[in-house]
């Protein structure tokens, strides 16, 4: 397989990045990282000190490897290292906003110690990861592993690792002790060096480098003490991701057209983006040095910007391979050779529901009434396993690929397109290979019996969430504009009436879900509007509806009972998900926040924190933008939910469940087009149909002619143990494990890990792209003037929620020309006065200071009364263009409806004020969006 296995130490502390001033890396307790092998304990400190001796493997060539490299190393953001924790009375305190508690007491032991760590900061809803709100910075690649070597380390690494637990345990006392404090240390050794290292982006300093050179032509005799600089001709690289320092890239090694414009003096070169690596960091040197592979185009431009997000996250947007599509079937392939070994369902009413602009489409419905009180649901999805067949070309480039990543009007297939968008699509009126599973539901939402096994079916229509969602609310005009075919002999009340029964079933099982203990962490999301060029326009906010839960619930169903027949069968290597509980200081820290606003949470298990969630909701019924910002503080403490191996000891009993789900366990099955892992467990339950009909067959039970009936003892609701564990059965399941190519334990893991870190970089990717999209649209539109929630306040910043763009910002306003601060601690109040006559001056910079117009976009109230001479710009009269770019603005801020604040402005935590925000970079530098107050006075 792709991701072999990985013998890199485990990492035990998290760090932040690297501090050039201090010297030192800053500990987040938030992110803590134990003894656990590859497996990562982002729980409570409590929990992280647990260890057992399995793992001493893992720390002796760890340890060999500080041995071996114990030298003064300069490291990365990303890097694996080792470092030495400082005494807990030298640790920094930790910030946070108004509200959060601040109470502790130091420990009485100030001993050092040594650690390992791993330096780091630190969509659908079947995914149950859109509620995780921070994560680990993961490799994007496979892990490099280590050798055995032979070191003073060898001997007595029992008694080390020992050493180093009580370590661990010594660090965890001290930061429960202390849970404002952040801990530092020092590093001293490189375990692995970070991916993250090959794919650095950012910009050259041009004009920086040619200045010094044409001084250094000028008078080279007084620059004799620069020459050996010189000789080598470096250039300074400014990386977008500021956890980076700035580097030094040979000039010589730039390539041939980027070093030919330098020559001819090209300043444009300045505003591209582009991609470089870091070569190393020598001692002497105080940056590290890098060599730049390419351009990627201006800045402020958004396809370069892609790229550039695309390329930083490892994503392969390349065309696949020649040797990948040799795997595929031609284009005219057809079912009929596998209708012989599959049930044929193309009878039956199924159809999809999807996003109306998908064409990957994975899974599909069907839903029979049998009876008054018992209806039975199908889930079909793609057989995508069927094509793509184990260790062949085309397997391996989807393990690399791991997922399909979507971005705004861009789509990276994990699989070509002839695949996710034609043979395996389950589009209409098309025959398509499928894995169906069925239940008998009653009106409790208990499953009564249940049947799973390969099928064909054909899709009779495609219908979107609002086709589904007018079929709910009774808007149903079928004959109007909108409504897409019907392919076969169902009419349209087979479908109106097949989707209300289905989201009938749908609220069954919800309600019953919450009632177990799930919890439901719902947020709207800003998409954005684009024109006909696909360049953003506006935005709005989106709610999920009904439609969306419908088809949740029913795929959160397969994949569970797909997670429990796969465990049963193969329980040491089944492929499942799970979600830690969340991170305790979080926990703790909204919980605090709640208190302080007076809602009440009880947050000690998950139905306590859904039950908390929805009495905050019915109290904030007339407040839906606190709501959303109380979920969005709420998702904070949450994990990330990760794969692993059923067989794999390193992680606990206690770990493998899914905590927002509230289940036992989990895995995903019903994306294959779009997540390899679901490929994966598609062979392992197709071995386990299997090899339940080999031993059925065996033990001639087997009815072929009615298979309903037939006694199912590996995937029947009752599984049967003793036939799993006969001399039938386990032949029967060897053999259709090998058959199937199931993975072994150690393979397995390992794909696990690695698909880990391509999903979280898909993540990074979507999340930034959504972020250049935002920036876009203020670019464009200059400036926005939006309302914002105030939810942190002090005497020099003010943190800001903006609901239209789901964002938080700051606004510094410290130290500003002709405004008066005062801040009121006991009242968490803060009052804004414009005094013109007043000058400040900057701490340790005599005669400078911020003027007004940094913090604040300030306009006459005159300008607002004018605003129907204002109109008449949009009628020609007069020219825009003969306008200045101050009048242009006043008239785009008195084309808003919000209404600006007035001085002296008194702000309150959660009060709502009126902001402008503006975007910033892009040409000079990394996107941002930045913010000001809006304000009016006569004095401007």
């Amino acid at each position: 397989m792709l991701a072999q296995r990985s013998s890199r130490p485990p990492p035990l502390m998290a760090l932040n990045a690297f501090d050039p001033v201090s010297g030192k890396r800053s500990l987040m307790p938030s992110s803590s990282v134990f003894l656990t092998g590859q497996a990562e304990a982002r729980d409570s400190p409590e929990k992280g000190a647990q260890c057992c001796p399995e793992r001493a493997t893992h720390a002796h060539r760890a340890l060999n490897r500080i041995w071996r490299e114990w030298r003064r190393l300069l490291q990365v953001e990303g890097d694996i290292v080792a470092i030495k924790v400082d005494p807990p009375t030298l640790w920094a305190r930790m910030k946070g906003p108004v509200g959060f508690p601040s109470h502790s007491a130091p420990p009485e032991d100030n001993d050092s110690f040594e650690i390992i760590g791993d330096s780091f900061k630190g969509k659908n809803m079947v995914d149950v990861d859109c509620i995780n709100a921070s994560g680990r910075n993961c490799s994007p690649l496979p892990e490099k592993g280590f050798s055995n070597m032979d070191g003073p380390f060898q001997e007595g690494c029992f008694n080390v690792l020992h050493k180093v637990l009580n370590s661990v345990e010594k660090l965890c006392e001290a930061m429960i002790a202390i849970p404002t404090g952040r801990p530092t240390g020092r590093v001293v050794a490189i375990i692995e060096s970070s991916p993250r290292r090959d794919t650095v982006v950012g910009f050259l300093n041009v004009k920086q480098w040619l200045s010094f050179r044409e001084n250094y032509k000028r008078d080279d005799r007084n620059n004799k003490n620069f020459m050996p600089f010189l000789n080598h001709e470096c250039i300074q690289l400014s990386p977008n991701d500021p956890k980076f320092p700035k580097m030094m890239v040979p000039v010589g090694g730039l390539p041939y057209c980027i070093k030919k414009r330098l020559d001819d003096g090209d300043m444009t070169i300045e505003m591209e983006l582009v991609a470089a690596q870091i070569d190393g960091w020598r001692e002497e040197s105080f940056l590290p040095q890098a060599h730049v592979m390419h351009s990627f185009g201006c800045g402020g431009e958004m396809e370069p910007q892609i790229a550039a997000i695309l390329f930083e996250n490892s994503i392969n947007s390349a065309e696949f391979s020649p040797e990948s599509l040799s795997c595929l079937p031609h284009d005219s392939w057809e079912v009929t050779q596998e209708l012989k070994n599959r049930k044929d369902l193309r009878n039956l009413c199924v159809f999809t529901i999807d996003p109306s602009t998908a064409t990957d489409l994975d899974d599909a419905l069907s839903v029979e009434r049998l009876s008054s009180d018992v209806h039975r649901v199908g889930v079909h999805v793609a057989d995508v396993s069927y094509f793509v067949r184990p260790d062949t070309k085309l397997d391996t480039e989807a393990q690399v690929r791991s997922t399909s990543v979507y971005v705004t009007r861009h789509k990276i297939p994990m699989l070509p397109t002839l695949l996710s968008e034609n043979l395996c699509s389950l589009n209409p009126g098309v025959d398509r290979l499928a894995f169906s599973i069925f239940w008998d539901i009653n009106l409790s939402g208990n499953v009564i019996n249940r049947w799973m096994g390969r099928t064909v079916v054909r899709s009779c229509c495609k219908l979107s969430y609002e086709h589904a969602q007018d079929i709910i609310d009774g808007q149903t005009d079928v004959d109007g504009y909108g409504f897409p075919p019907l392919h076969g002999h169902f009419e349209w009340q087979d479908i109106i009436g097949s989707v209300r029964s289905l989201h009938e079933i749908s609220k069954i099982l919800k309600e019953k879900r919450l009632n177990n203990g799930a919890l439901l962490l719902d947020n709207s999301k800003v998409v954005f509007l684009l024109d006909q060029n696909g360049v953003p326009c506006d935005s709005m906010r989106c709610e999920q509806k009904h439609s969306n839960f419908l088809v949740e619930e029913f795929m959160l169903l397969a994949n569970r009972t797909v997670a429990e027949i796969i465990s049963r069968t193969f329980p040491d290597s089944a492929l499942l998900r799970r979600h830690p509980e969340p991170n305790i200081r979080k926990l703790r820290e909204f919980e605090a926040f709640c208190s302080k606003h007076r809602f009440e949470l009880d947050a000690s298990s998950s139905s306590s924190f859904q039950r908390s969630l929805e009495k905050i909701r019915e109290k904030l019924k007339d407040d839906s933008i606190l709501y959303d910002i109380l979920i969005s503080y709420a998702s904070r403490p949450m994990q990330m939910a990760k794969y692993f191996c059923s067989g794999d000891i390193r992680v606990s009993e206690n770990d493998r469940s899914h905590y927002a789900l509230a289940v036992p366990l989990y895995t995903h099955f019903t994306s294959p087009l779009r997540r390899y892992p679901d490929i994966l467990v598609h062979r392992t339950l197709a071995a386990a149909v299997e090899a339940e009909e080999m031993y059925l067959k065996h033990q001639k039970i087997i009815n072929k002619e009615n298979q309903d009936e037939t006694t199912m003892c590996f995937t029947g609701i009752y599984f049967d143990e003793l036939a799993a564990k006969s001399e039938e059965g386990r032949q029967a399941l060897l053999a259709a494990a090998l058959k199937h190519r199931v993975p072994c334990m150690e393979t397995l893991s390992d794909v696990a890990a690695y698909c880990d870190a391509r999903k979280l970089a898909s993540r990074h990717a979507e999340d930034a792209v959504g972020r250049v999209y935002m920036w876009v649209l203020l670019k464009n539109k200059e400036i926005l003037i939006s309302e914002a929630r105030v939810l942190g306040l002090g005497p020099r910043f003010i943190s800001i929620y903006v609901h239209k763009l789901a964002i938080e910002r700051r606004i510094y306003y410290d130290e500003v020309e002709g405004l008066m601060v005062e801040w009121f601690e006991m009242t968490s109040t803060l009052v804004l006065s414009f005094c013109p006559s007043k000058r400040i001056h900057r701490r340790g910079s005599p005669g400078k200071f911020k003027a007004l117009e940094d913090v604040a976009l300030v306009i006459s109230p005159c300008d607002l009364e004018s605003e129907a001479d204002n109109s008449a710009i949009e009628n020609g009269d007069p020219d825009p263009q003969c306008q200045n770019p101050d009048s242009i603005l006043k008239s785009r801020c008195s084309d808003s409806k919000i209404p600006p604040a007035f001085f002296p402005l008194t702000v309150r935590l959660l009060s709502t004020i009126p902001v402008a925000l503006y975007a910033v970079g892009g040409n000079d530098g990394p996107l941002d969006i930045a913010a000001r107050f809006y304000m009016s006075s006569y004095f401007r």
